[in-house]
């Protein structure tokens, strides 16, 4: 059977991909972001897992403001990368892995979770710089991915204790799955950061290292609150940080905290990175 090892989150930032394609991750201003990625990166080659899945946000690139699904999952086996308008040079292809993602979609359903099946989709840097951050840029990538996109985008979007509900089913169904693989789930986005407006800039840290240290044995803390008093706390962009629940819901109760880094600023966001083992 399927296993899931593990759960890891991380900030999307499109300027991350900008730093690695400069070279620019050990000059002063991005060092401290990148080494605590250090800890993530040997923990994953430690385990080895031969399977990831991003829940990440499309930012434009497949999905626009006239039709945006809640839920949505790659069921292909080939992911492309494309210019988005960052200037991010695409990465090469990723490889997928239809047969896993088929049994998701046909599970979710069945948990009543009614998601978009995506037979193509291009992926952003939503999905891609975490990946880039976790496991370096490669060609040909070292592990197969899922996309799981979430609406964070355009309203309305989708609760924190929706997101956590998925994660609870996708934990099942991932772990229903007959055939023997190690499976980790990365949450991305967030953490506190607002593009636009009056507030444009805003650092909630202290609210970020709450659901930090909630988000780890205490996921349920979140749902407490609507998206309106999130977007209060952490900024408009900032709802983001609700993708790391669907992470967390698909792991056990109980998980070890293997590591936690917080930098701020970069590119005016709060950028977090958890590990939690599942084993």
């Amino acid at each position: 059977m399927a296993k899931i090892i593990g759960g890891l989150t991380s900030s999307h930032i499109p300027a991350v991909g900008n730093a690695i394609e400069q070279g620019l991750t050990q000059e002063p201003y991005w060092k401290r972001f990148f080494d605590g990625y250090a800890p993530a990166k040997a923990w994953l080659a430690e385990n080895q897992p031969d399977v990831v899945i991003v829940v990440y946000n499309d930012h434009g690139l497949n999905f626009f403001l006239d039709k945006v699904p809640t839920f949505a999952i790659g069921c292909a086996d080939r992911y492309e990368n494309a210019d988005e308008g960052w200037g991010l040079k695409p990465v090469a292809p990723f490889t997928g892995d239809a047969e896993l993602s088929w049994h998701i979609a046909e599970s979710l359903v069945e948990q009543e979770f009614d998601i978009c099946t995506c037979q193509e989709i291009k992926v952003d840097h939503g999905f891609v710089n975490p990946l880039r951050a976790l496991w370096g840029t490669s060609d040909p990538w070292p592990i197969k991915t899922i996309p799981l996109a979430v609406n964070t985008v355009q309203h309305p979007v989708p609760s924190a204790k929706r997101c956590l509900q998925l994660g609870h089913a996708l934990g099942r169904a991932i772990e229903s799955y007959p055939e023997d693989l190690k499976v980790v789930v990365l949450g991305t986005g967030g953490m506190s950061h607002q593009l636009q407006g009056e507030r444009a800039g805003i650092i909630n840290v202290e609210f970020d290292l709450d659901c930090m240290e909630k988000i780890i044995n205490e996921p349920q803390w979140l749902t407490q609150f609507s998206n309106d008093e999130i977007m209060a706390q952490a900024g408009t962009e900032g709802i983001e940080t609700i993708m790391w629940l669907v992470m967390r819901g698909a792991l056990q109760p109980q998980v070890k905290l293997v590591h936690k880094h917080y930098h701020v600023p970069i590119s005016n966001t709060g950028a977090g990175l958890l590990v939690l083992d599942n084993q």
